[in-house]
């Protein structure tokens, strides 16, 4: 027989085990690693994470949950892929959260927060130390500290909760597009204007310029998968790129 504590910390450490499980594969997936269609094998994948079979199956589960694996049988599990309609389909959900999430931490975020964002936005260089990586790595990173700041500015576990959704399919989807230094900057920009808004108060431009920002990156994305596939059909028309400050046009 277990003591309550001794079961109790077997739950922790398998608990941990799952965890872990599930972090690497989530990495491996929206990395690229583990590609649509792959197989994930209960007993090869158990072995190879170094887990027993029941924590990798809460692993898969999650993943499940998640949108990025389904069961194929009992003990297979495969990568789902991601497609054209797929992306759009993501991107009106993205629409509307973030728009909500926008308007939202304008009226009850931290403006000073939101103002030194807009000023770290204003500074980002992509061509950072010559080579152009650090300063894209140094722009996602400023662009997670935002996602960070607008959900707790909303200050709803409801709404976070369906963003942090949405962004794990996110990380898939900006994997599939070309690198465009034309559109990383225009999102730069975008992203300023839209931190600029919140810590102005300005619920309305603040969703106007998160729904400019939407409609340029999914018609980037789309436009780069067409290039790369040609399997992209019925992209949206050419997008509005708006200068900072702009006000919405009614």
């Amino acid at each position: 027989m277990y003591t309550l504590a001794e079961v109790s910390n077997e739950e922790v450490m398998r608990m941990r085990a799952s965890d872990r499980a599930y972090a690497t594969l989530l990495d491996e997936i929206q990395s690229g690693v583990l590609r649509p269609g792959a197989v994930l094998g209960e007993v090869e994948q158990a072995a190879r994470l170094g887990v027993s079979r029941t924590p990798l199956r809460e692993a898969l589960g999650r993943l499940a949950a998640d949108g990025l694996v389904a069961q194929q049988s009992p003990r297979v599990t495969v990568v789902t892929a991601i497609d054209a309609d797929d992306i759009r389909e993501i991107f009106e959900v993205r629409r509307a959260l973030e728009e909500s999430a926008a308007r939202l931490a304008a009226e009850r975020g931290d403006a000073a927060a939101f103002a030194q964002l807009a000023h770290d936005f204003a500074r980002v260089d992509l061509d950072g130390h010559g080579a152009g990586a650090d300063g894209r790595d140094a722009y996602y990173a400023l662009i997670a500290d935002f996602d960070l700041a607008l959900d707790a500015a909303v200050a709803n576990d409801y709404l976070t909760a369906a963003l942090r959704t949405v962004r794990t399919h996110l990380v898939r989807v900006r994997r599939l597009a070309r690198d465009n230094p034309a559109r990383l900057a225009a999102s730069v920009a975008e992203h300023r204007l839209i931190a600029a808004a919140i810590s102005t108060r300005d619920a309305d431009l603040a969703a106007h310029a998160t729904h400019v920002h939407l409609h340029n990156a999914l018609h980037s994305i789309l436009e780069s998968l067409t290039a790369s596939t040609g399997s992209a059909t019925g992209a949206p028309a050419a997008p509005v790129v708006e200068p900072v400050g702009a006000r919405p046009r009614l």
